[in-house]
């Protein structure tokens, strides 16, 4: 089974890869429990003042260059030089992933910039011959803000921006357990009918926090994992695996312990999300990072294959982008009202596009939506995500 960050991307049908290719922006996945990193992905986060590290990707590895840095703002500038296997850097902390850079074919590049700590990091790139390499923050870089009123009252913005991220999280993981668990039992009872109506709707809440449930290792491909994403069909598991079992095979055979096993996974998610913190740049590339999502999978109709059910997990991780933009924006429109206003309008235009699909309580089938009209999503939501790139270097 492939970890969350390893996940492989489908090719993508070419009219809508010509759409969507400047809609894919940097994603970040980052522990919420982790107080090793702020990360951040916006262009303007590489300034003169931050430390840059150049990482090439080869098939034989990934060493950084320079291996070592002193704590603050450094930038990982990533190139694919040669490597058909390998498409993505990761900076990791004690097995988390704090940053990354994914979908990088040969000769493509890209960068994503973090604040960090002093520490012991390593920087990974799977499917490279030696996948790994160490990677040191030295102390000697400084990322205090002053001692003023100003900085004060950024820190209780920043604080409540966490507190709120949190309450949200918690609350989409207990509603997720209630849609997921009719879901389940339509599963476990044979019923193709019920768990076909259920399926959409049982998603909804884990698509709008998918990056929270991405930093817990193998915990999102063991509930989200498309078939592409696994090695092993047989340890295929999760929502997507059911959905095959319903769409393209008509039968729910054997599908009562996937059922179980996804159930037991979204209960651990649950204990998990509990005890995590959240810093406001953490937050705003989760944003991002759902927006990422929206790009390479629902877009496209690669997420849900089978089902057509896209639409359910668009909305979804737009919503949720929203809700963490959210607690954000009072921090954000203390230093600039015009990109927190620009983001509004862009949420909204983004929504009222898919508006349009509404079907009753749920959405039209995605395989009905044509191409030229996917292209049109795709520039909203890239219009979206250009300003909103820009929030985690203003916050963090």
């Amino acid at each position: 089974m492939l970890t969350a960050s390893t996940r492989r991307v489908v090719a993508l049908p070419a009219a809508i890869a010509a759409a969507t290719s400047l809609a894919l922006v940097a994603g970040c996945s980052s522990s919420g429990g982790s107080d090793s990193a702020d990360a951040t992905t916006s262009a303007s986060a590489t300034t003169s003042a931050s430390a840059v590290v150049q990482v090439e990707l080869t098939p034989d590895g990934c060493v950084p260059s320079p291996n070592s840095v002193s704590a603050g703002l450094v930038t990982f500038k990533v190139k694919n030089k040669n490597a058909a296997a390998v498409s993505e850097a990761e900076l990791l902390s004690g097995g988390s992933v704090l940053g990354e850079k994914e979908n990088l074919t040969p000769g493509l590049s890209g960068s994503f910039s973090l604040r960090l700590k002093p520490g012991d990091y390593v920087v990974s790139c799977p499917n490279a011959k030696t996948d790994h390499a160490e990677f040191t923050v030295t102390a000697g870089g400084s990322s205090a803000a002053p001692d003023s009123s100003a900085a004060a009252s950024a820190a209780a913005l920043a604080e409540q921006a966490g507190l709120q991220y949190r309450d949200y999280v918690v609350d989409q993981v207990s509603q997720l357990l209630t849609t997921a668990g009719r879901f389940t039992a339509a599963v476990k009872a044979g019923d193709i009918a019920g768990a076909k109506a259920a399926y959409g709707p049982a998603r909804v809440h884990y698509e709008s926090i998918e990056p929270v449930a991405e930093s817990f290792g193998d915990l999102d491909p063991s509930i989200d994992a498309r078939e592409n994403d696994v090695d092993d069909p047989t340890a295929w598991t999760g929502f997507h695996r059911i959905e095959k079992a319903l769409w393209h095979d008509d039968t729910l055979a054997g599908m009562a312990p996937i059922a179980e096993r996804l159930t037991a996974d979204l209960t651990k998610l649950q204990t998990l999300v509990e005890k995590q913190t959240y810093q406001p740049a953490q937050i705003a590339n989760g944003c991002v990072e759902l927006l990422d999502e929206v790009a390479k999978s629902k877009v496209t109709g690669e997420e849900d294959r089978y089902s057509h059910t896209d639409l359910f997990d668009f909305e979804a991780n737009v919503l949720g982008a929203r809700e963490g933009f959210a607690v954000l924006k009072p921090l954000l429109k203390s230093s600039d009202p015009e990109l927190a206003g620009t983001i509004d309008a862009r949420f909204a235009d983004v929504l009222s596009a898919l508006a349009k699909y509404k079907q009753g309580d749920g959405w039209v089938d995605y395989s009905t939506v044509s191409d030229p009209d996917r292209r049109v999503l795709a520039q909203k939501v890239d219009a979206l995500a250009e300003p909103l790139s820009e929030v985690a270097a203003r916050v963090g």
